[in-house]
């Protein structure tokens, strides 16, 4: 039986379990996982475990990781993300470049962050985002994560594109919507890459198209 890691870049409009299934054709198995889930805006790395390596699924789910985002300022919307719903437009031409480095340092360390709606973290025995698919909002516990680096890459208004290296358990959607509160005009996010898994990085991701066994790596962390 094959066993293995792979590390796909995860095209964008795929649910990580349409990239699972797309591995299972090409290597004509079933026993094959992924190790953290992508929404399917989201491109970049997405661990792929296969045969036995199933098994390491929580050693990865401690790994830190690294994205890079772009934000629409001035939206609102039900997912944080572009494709959700618009509930609010705001005006966002007083924002300035030093203003937004100024709001991205206060969000560096050891920091509480709210869980999205959007989000598989479970209320009651269901997951928030199921809930929220019915147009149900739950009280939710902040939880505390880390981020290590928050760094601008583009200011172009709307659009502010940033890099970030952070712990397990983040999320950046909700980042998104907390950094466009501070500025004053909201925010969501219209493009989000995942650059690293732990020791996975974007550089030696492999395109869904080109998977094939040669590129299965053995992995035991």
């Amino acid at each position: 039986m094959i066993s293995g890691v792979l590390n796909v870049n995860k095209p964008s409009g795929m649910t990580s379990h349409d990239v699972v299934n797309t591995v299972r054709r090409k290597l004509k198995m079933r026993r094959v996982g992924h190790a953290g889930t992508l929404d399917p805006l989201a491109t970049g790395v997405l661990i792929i475990l296969l045969g036995k390596s199933t098994k390491l699924f929580d050693k990865f789910s401690f790994f830190d990781k690294g994205y890079q985002a772009t934000l629409t300022l001035g939206l609102i919307t039900t997912t944080a993300d572009i494709e959700g719903k618009i509930l609010k437009r705001m005006p966002y031409d007083h924002v300035t470049r030093d203003h937004t480095e100024e709001v991205l340092r206060k969000f560096v360390g050891e920091i509480e962050q709210v869980p999205p709606m959007v989000s598989a973290v479970k209320f009651q025995g269901k997951r928030l985002y199921q809930l929220a698919r019915k147009g149900l909002e739950v009280p939710r516990e902040p939880r505390r994560i880390k981020i290590d680096s928050l760094n601008l890459e583009n200011f172009s208004l709307p659009y502010v594109s940033f890099s970030v290296e952070c712990s397990k358990g983040t999320y950046v959607r909700k980042l998104a919507e907390d950094i466009g509160e501070l500025l004053g005009c909201g925010a969501c996010i219209s493009q989000i890459r995942r650059t690293r898994v732990g020791p996975f990085s974007i550089e030696t991701s492999i395109a869904l198209e080109s998977v094939d066994e040669s590129h299965i790596r053995n992995w035991q962390g």
